[in-house]
């Protein structure tokens, strides 16, 4: 008896992966003005420089804890909601219609719109094109604060306000909580100040991973020097155009090269003979760190304080 042949299915399609979903950000640029608009990942990834990994840090659905990121481009800056990649050129803000950035964004509008305040360096008059350390030295012998640091400061400062705000709101509530379990044990009362002292834990941990941040850039010279970004495009600049003198001087005879080649090995056997470490010039950006270092250092130790000694009770634990 013939058999039945079953009907062949045709094998399912492959589904083309998704494209990445795009996010939505607000540039303001140094020169001023603003535009928001959405951007996937590789979109952004040329425009920073930034790998994937840094761009997940930004992700307010993976909740990645406080941290800044110097990279060769750009610096990456995520401090509690307020996440961002500055430039020399723009800073990037991720997720701007939430409502808990627009006092950040009117601080950071008000702060790029004042004038540079130009601070005059004694020690820069002499500086040199090149002098070892990739400063590129200022006309004027003035230092203007650059572009990336005056939004580093408007993040580390709006942070910096937000948890104390916070510390201060958790200490009023916390004494008069306490008060009143002192005076009458009962398991609402000690409910109240558990709660309480769950979110200064809470709290104090958060506060204590950004002063840490702040604390593990300032000790170590080579990250600072990364997130000079103005100063980098500049020296890139330079030595961009001086490479253009060098291939001048490449139309020369062939025996003036070899001259050349010769005078180019004795410098460099000269150098590695001098060739010693350099300490990179940071100090502006590591006394703007020290400056709010202090303040998170101060804003934990109060948390400290409230938590360690008006909480020590057997009642609570």
């Amino acid at each position: 008896m013939e058999q039945r042949r079953q009907p062949q299915t045709a094998p399912a399609p492959r589904r083309k992966a998704a494209p990445a979903a795009s996010q939505e950000w607000l540039v303001v640029p140094a020169a001023g003005g603003q535009r928001r608009g959405e951007f996937g990942r590789h979109r952004i990834m040329e425009m920073t420089g930034l790998p994937a990994r840094d761009l997940r840090v930004l992700d307010p659905l993976l909740s990645y804890p406080s941290t800044i990121l110097g990279r060769d481009r750009a610096i990456v800056v995520n401090l509690e909601h307020v996440k961002a990649i500055v430039t020399a050129a723009e800073v990037l803000v991720r997720d701007p219609g939430n409502p808990r950035l627009h006092p950040f964004l009117q601080e950071l509008h008000a702060r790029l719109a004042l004038p540079d305040a130009c601070t005059t360096n004694p020690a820069s008059d002499d500086m040199e094109l090149g002098d070892g350390q990739g400063n590129v030295p200022m006309p004027g012998s003035a230092k203007i604060q650059p572009f990336e640091f005056k939004v580093l400061e408007v993040c580390l400062e709006h942070t910096c306000k937000c948890m104390e705000s916070e510390t201060l709101a958790l200490e009023k509530e916390a004494y008069p909580a306490l008060d009143k379990l002192t005076s009458k044990v009962s398991t609402l009362n000690l409910e109240h100040v558990r709660q309480i002292k769950s979110r200064l834990v809470e709290l104090s941990g958060r506060v204590q991973k950004v002063r840490d941040d702040i604390e593990q850039l300032v000790d170590d010279d080579t990250d600072m020097y990364e997130m000079y970004l103005t100063r980098k495009l500049a020296f890139q600049g330079v030595n961009e155009s001086s490479v253009k003198v060098d291939s001048n001087k490449h139309a020369s005879p062939d025996h003036e090269n070899e001259k050349e080649e010769e005078d180019s090995g004795d410098d460099i056997e000269s150098s590695h003979e001098s060739s010693t470490y350099v300490k990179p010039d940071v100090e502006e950006l590591e006394m703007l760190l020290e400056a709010y270092f202090v303040q998170f250092d101060s804003t934990l130790n109060k948390l400290c304080h409230v938590c360690h000694v008006s909480f020590y009770s057997p009642l609570i634990h």
